[in-house]
């Protein structure tokens, strides 16, 4: 800590230096004429011509050669060596030069060449200090003692670890590449509130504010699910959002208190339909990404070749626990001696819930659609004809974590209030979302929704253990 608290006193001088000689250490802006990776690829052509060039970025090493030296410079697109020569420097560039340190960011004005070893090079004429870096970066950003400051940090791990940027790089090409493949099947993109004054579409704790003006208490949305089944009832057919919700529970490898999901809705569809688009989304984001259905897992690959396994969600507690929770006389023990947490749970379904999530989840490693959901555990969704204590509902669980949840969505408004109140009274309360159950009133056309954890998919295409990885600034305790 001495050691970096010396660097910075040195950085700041020269910082002082750079001001008492007229150059403003944090420059304006600088027209930049080409990005690196743009020079590299026709370097060849470059160099031949001596082409000029100007280009900016952040000095990742310096290999000082007396009056002259070799630095490096990173842009957003890549790396390339430059050639300075105080000597051949104007003043002011020459002062910029003087006090250079690595993690400033630079402008240089020069032209291509290749060195003796036929490094492609640019060879500066001019040198513009842009921003004086006064903390200089960490020479080693690995180790689980610097994990939680690698999230906390993320602009240095970022700039130290390309290995990170490409990883939200690919997370942002899997977001476009969703919209483009939504937009082309004739979805809408619409957008509904993150305060709501009852929080619905899911169950989970919500985040609790008040707005002064309205003089009224408010929640973040857990779930956009009961707004976009309202432009159903509008008449927007196909719409989607692409939306940040806020759970305040624990965090976890999978879970954050602000995520992002993507809910879709089409009217005139069903449970059938959301599987179908669920399939195509997934693999059309894994074949654009990748060129293929095959993604890195570990030191092997996972195939989301289709279609996928389908198995109903008492057939997989039975397979993977040996539990029929159907016949089960005292389920409630049967899960309290698996060591579960069933502080909440109050219906079997509830108990069988929370053992499918300890005994099945883990082993659903290839893609597998679970399917036929208790009713009781459903109160969003349709029953399935012919068996009412079912639903029509799926869940998708890729590499033993749930990416998707789906299904032909309730338009009955006199059964959707009822399953309110059970749902309320359930949880000692007495409100429900009335205006929902007018707008079903109005009449909602049938339909099938689904949900997909954009965070979850993002692990799944980028190899990540933890959702912290692929969210840029995941919520952490305050530094102490």
């Amino acid at each position: 800590m001495e050691e970096i608290n010396d660097l910075i006193k040195q950085r700041l001088l020269k910082l002082d230096n750079l001001r008492a000689n007229g150059v403003n250490p944090y420059g304006g802006k600088f027209a930049k004429s080409i990005n690196i990776s743009e020079l590299l690829q026709n370097f060849e052509d470059a160099a031949a011509k001596e082409q000029k060039v100007a280009i900016a970025g952040r000095v990742m090493a310096v290999r000082s050669h007396g009056k002259s030296c070799f630095i490096d410079v990173k842009d957003s697109t890549g790396k390339i060596q430059n050639y300075i020569k105080a000597a051949e420097l104007p003043e002011k560039s020459k002062i910029a030069f003087d006090n250079i340190d690595i993690g400033d960011i630079v402008g240089i004005n020069g032209k291509a060449f290749k060195t003796r070893t036929g490094e492609p090079t640019v060879h500066a004429e001019d040198f513009t200090m842009l921003s004086k870096s006064i903390k200089p970066l960490p020479e080693k950003w690995h180790g689980l003692k610097d994990v939680e400051t690698r999230y906390r940090q993320r602009y240095v791990d970022l700039i130290v670890n390309d290995e990170v940027k490409k990883v939200f790089e690919l997370r942002i090409r899997m977001i476009a590449r969703i919209r483009a493949f939504l937009d082309a099947k004739g979805f809408m993109e619409v957008e509904t509130p993150m305060m709501q004054a009852m929080p619905g579409g899911a169950t989970a704790k919500p985040f609790k504010t008040h707005h002064e003006a309205l003089g009224i208490d408010l929640f973040m949305r857990i779930a956009p699910e009961l707004y976009l089944k309202r432009l159903l009832v509008g008449g927007f057919e196909k719409v989607y959002e692409i939306n940040r919700n806020f759970r305040n529970e624990g965090i976890s490898p999978r879970h954050n208190p602000e995520f992002t999901m993507i809910e879709v809705y089409q009217a005139y569809g069903n449970c059938e339909d959301m599987i179908n688009l669920t399939e195509e989304l997934v693999t059309d984001a894994a074949k654009h990404l990748f060129g293929g259905y095959k993604v890195r897992h570990g030191d092997g690959e996972m195939d989301l070749s289709p279609p996928w396994e389908r198995i109903p969600f008492r057939e997989a507690i039975i397979k993977y626990s040996g539990i029929d929770y159907k016949k089960e006389k005292d389920l409630k023990k049967v899960a309290k001696d698996m060591g579960l947490d069933i502080r909440e749970a109050r219906l079997d379904e509830e108990f069988a819930s929370k053992i499918f999530e300890k005994t099945v989840e883990p082993k659903l490693l290839k893609p597998t659609f679970v399917i036929d959901y208790p009713a009781a555990l459903c109160p969003l969704s349709k029953k399935k004809p012919g068996e009412p204590e079912l639903t029509e509902r799926f869940e998708l669980f890729i590499n033993g974590q749930e990416l998707a949840n789906a299904y032909s969505e309730l338009n009955d408004p006199i059964e959707q209030k009822a399953r309110f109140e059970e749902q309320a009274a359930a949880a000692g309360s007495k409100s429900i979302d009335d205006d929902f159950v007018r707008a079903l009133e109005y009449g909602m056309p049938p339909a099938g929704g689904l949900g997909i954890g954009i965070d979850r998919l993002a692990m799944l295409f980028t190899d990540s253990d933890s959702i912290k990885d692929v969210i840029l600034f995941p919520q952490l305790k305050p530094e102490q």
